[in-house]
């Protein structure tokens, strides 16, 4: 009886203490606003991260149109606070890769893979969220001080003409991110501090866990599409930087558990922030050789908007460049279908057309193509599809 009791008691306290660790546990530690440089390091990282925000704030890569970096600094601030977002500047970059860093002079680069691949606002501020964490957390001044004297000045001189000179559409602005590379503990301590931040904001913080879901089965798509065995790794290797995507889904989604729910993901307003820059970021994935990992891009694109005039153009383009005789019929299907849903832009003429010359069905070819160029006359490709027809 008296074990009982006592254990009554022992479970009772844990249950009065239990909230208090929580709270503790989960609160945001001191954020100190406006800081500045002190070490010699410091000033050094701060000093090369200064030239390169000159060289995104001047790239071609740089997406100016719209409002897509408010946006961007909108979602930012309503994840980790006005107070701690204020000075933070975020630079929108056209490269369909799944990448976005920050620097440790509050200049944050993300890329246009990322916005394709998020599904909503809380995703996207999850990965925000984690890079504002290595900027808060000064991660980078220790891989700063391990590649000084190393030869990186011919790094930084590849990744600043990268940047600089590279035409849209090239990956090579990911060089940024090798430069603010951490290991493996720093990237766990930036999971959990993005969590809390996510978990402060209102957004679901589940959101953290189904982004690396949704990029492992986007991996195993390619590879299924490349006739390959899945090549997710499922733990990370001695030398990884990063720990493997399965194993951070996991954590996150036990540490998220133990948060409060969170309130509204804001898909659709996440949805119509990018809807008008989908085109160019559809054109830029379709482009990358991976039939199988688009397509899940697309399918989950789908799953959110339906099959519309855009989404069936860059299916009809994915089936167009693997180009088997089966493809090029569906291209054509689809490219229909695309005219159907609205989709307007002479360039699916001069597609369809294309695709159907290529499997033999030459009157309805030169009909598109003739459609094409009634509506392009002054085209660069116009001579070269007058000739295409006439043979």
């Amino acid at each position: 009886m008296k074990r009982t009791l006592s254990a009554v008691v022992l479970l009772a306290s844990l249950c009065t203490v239990q909230p208090a660790q929580a709270a503790e546990k989960f609160a945001l530690p001191p954020y100190t606003p406006a800081y500045e440089p002190t070490t010699v390091d410091e000033r050094g990282q701060w000093m090369q991260a200064d030239e390169i925000e000159r060289q995104l704030r001047d790239s071609p890569l740089r997406i100016r149109e719209g409002k897509l970096e408010a946006y961007l600094l909108d979602v930012l601030c309503r994840e980790v606070g006005s107070d701690r977002c204020k000075g933070i500047r975020i630079y929108a970059m056209e490269v369909p890769d799944f990448n976005a860093s920050m620097m440790a002079n509050g200049a944050m680069q993300v890329q246009s893979g990322l916005l394709l691949r998020s599904r909503s606002e809380a995703e996207l501020a999850a990965i925000l969220g984690h890079e504002f964490a290595h900027f808060e957390l000064r991660h980078g001044l220790n891989g700063f001080k391990n590649r000084r004297g190393t030869g990186d000045a011919m790094a930084w001189i590849t990744v600043l003409g990268g940047i600089s000179n590279t035409p849209v559409g090239d990956t090579n602005l990911t060089l940024l991110g090798s430069i603010y590379q951490f290991n493996r503990a720093q990237e766990t301590e930036a999971d959990l501090l993005g969590l809390k931040y996510l978990g402060q904001s209102g957004y679901p913080p589940a959101a953290a866990a189904e982004v690396w879901r949704s990029l492992m089965a986007e991996a195993d798509a390619t590879s299924a599409g490349r006739n390959q065995k899945a090549k997710v790794k499922y733990s990370a290797g001695f030398f990884d930087t990063h720990p493997a995507s399965l194993q951070r889904a996991t954590y996150l989604a036990a540490e998220a558990a133990k948060l409060p729910p969170g309130g509204d993901a804001r898909a659709k307003e996440f949805n119509e922030a990018v809807k008008p820059y989908l085109p160019r970021f559809l054109a830029a994935q379709t482009k990358l050789n991976d039939f199988g990992g688009s397509q899940y891009i697309l399918d989950n694109l789908a799953q959110r908007t339906g099959w519309t005039g855009d989404l069936l153009f860059a299916r009809a383009e994915l089936y167009r460049a693997r180009a088997n005789p089966r493809d090029l019929q569906l291209a054509s299907q689809f490219y229909r279908q695309a005219k159907e849903a609205g989709y307007a832009e002479p360039e699916l003429d001069r597609n369809l057309g294309l695709s159907l010359m290529r499997n033999g069905q030459t009157d309805e070819a030169r009909a598109a193509l003739s459609a094409y160029l009634t509506a392009r006359p002054e085209a660069s490709d116009a001579k070269a599809i007058q000739a295409l027809m006439a043979n």
